[in-house]
């Protein structure tokens, strides 16, 4: 092979490699998301918590679902049950695929949410739903890892604080990967639209 028959052969495989790399950009580039598309985030990438049950859980543990995650607590009066309402209503809406959707609320107030409490709190909504927990102060690290922020504001009494908080979810892929973030209020039918799209893009 002579020189010049070499290097047109770099090239074609450069152009090669080039325009897969296009392809494989328009691929994701296609995926248009009503959510925030947090893709590649470097926040948020795990949590060690522990369920209503006693079980410690990793976003390991779910593995091939989608998995939504709202912060929150037992005691919010609108903001959280809300959204927990409409996280049931995105399961109902995904039909044969609600199944693939885990739904975790991690309390911002362990302090009052005890494992009980969750318990209760979680099947009032959907009892496949986990609520989590930690201590306070790995919550407060946790929080900041997922930069979600959240403060106590105090009441009439020491223990009739109320805790404001980010309102919103984290949604992960069936990898276990950061994909999006839900603002609070968006309509459960174009969450329940994202969701179908990661799932039919699940590599």
């Amino acid at each position: 092979m002579n020189k010049r028959s070499a290097l047109q052969k770099i090239a074609t495989s450069a152009i090669f490699i080039w325009a897969a790399s296009q392809l494989a950009a328009c691929d994701q580039d296609a995926l248009k998301f009503t959510a925030i598309n947090i893709t590649g985030a470097s926040y948020g990438r795990d949590f060690a918590l522990t369920d209503h049950n006693g079980q410690p859980r990793t976003l390991a543990d779910f593995r091939g679902k989608i998995v939504m995650v709202f912060f929150g607590y037992t005691q919010c009066p609108d903001v959280c049950p809300t959204s927990m309402t409409e996280m049931v209503a995105i399961k109902q809406l995904l039909g044969p695929d609600g199944d693939k959707l885990q739904g975790l609320f991690v309390t911002v107030d362990p302090e009052r949410d005890q494992p009980e409490m969750l318990k209760a709190y979680m099947a009032a909504f959907d009892p496949s739903f986990l609520a989590l927990y930690t201590t306070p102060e790995k919550t407060a690290a946790l929080a900041k890892d997922f930069k979600v922020y959240f403060k106590k504001v105090p009441g009439p009494a020491p223990t009739s604080y109320t805790v404001d908080h980010t309102a919103g979810s984290y949604v992960y892929d069936t990898q276990g990967k950061l994909r999006l973030f839900t603002r609070y209020g968006t309509a459960p039918e174009k969450t329940a639209a994202d969701i179908h799209l990661l799932l039919k893009n699940a590599t």
